[in-house]
């Protein structure tokens, strides 16, 4: 599970960087979008490489799901029977949302997939050949935006205890100013990530973006 929370990570920040394209406008961010299709060549086929990384994800996304599907019932082992009052006195609202934080992830997932990549989805009804005009035409509309910035809550709680966990895992929170560096670095990818993910619809529905 740290593994590959490790490589979402790495995918959520080159994401973010391809996002934040929008700010220099439709050309610039479809010729982003055009040059993840074209990477690799000749070498490999056109979107050979895009392929390559998204098999690699889906692998990792399987076995993310799957280690939290094995824990939950190790958990649930050790512990058949509920506390009759439970005190949440060390652990973090991020920890204690972990589990549906991550399905309201994965749902959001599936959704953003079919609306951006898969089938290519435009709510507001418009073209779906243009990813610029796509994105813009999706989070014109203020649902879609709430949507968004809902999911993005979610991830960054998630990050914020899944950062930590993952560090703790791999051994590299044994001293004191070790797991303060790790929650740190918890805090300091949540608020990147999920900060840098909503500037985009935000300021679509503001109107900066258009």
């Amino acid at each position: 599970m740290a593994v590959s929370g490790l490589v979402f990570i790495g995918f959520v920040l080159s994401h973010m960087y391809g996002n934040l394209k929008a700010f220099s406008g439709e050309l610039a961010f479809n010729e982003y979008a055009e040059h993840l299709r074209t990477l690799g060549e000749p070498l490999l086929p056109y979107s050979g490489l895009l392929w390559i990384i998204r098999v690699g994800l889906i692998v990792s996304l399987v076995v993310h799901v799957g280690s939290a599907v094995v824990l939950a019932r190790r958990a649930h082992a050790a512990r058949p029977v509920k506390y009759a009052n439970r005190k949440y006195k060390n652990s973090s609202f991020s920890s204690r949302t972990m589990r549906w934080g991550g399905l309201t992830i994965l749902v959001f997932l599936t959704w953003h997939l079919l609306n951006f990549t898969i089938v290519k989805i435009n709510p507001a009804g418009g073209e779906t050949n243009n990813p610029y005009r796509l994105m813009v035409d999706t989070f014109d509309l203020w649902w879609m935006t709430l949507i968004y910035l809902a999911a993005m809550a979610a991830l960054a709680l998630h990050l914020h205890h899944g950062t930590f966990s993952a560090l703790q895992t791999l051994g590299l929170t044994n001293t004191a100013a070790a797991r303060s560096r790790a929650r740190a670095a918890g805090w300091v990818l949540a608020v990147v990530v999920a900060g840098g993910f909503s500037l985009v619809p935000i300021f679509t529905l503001l109107g900066v973006i258009s």
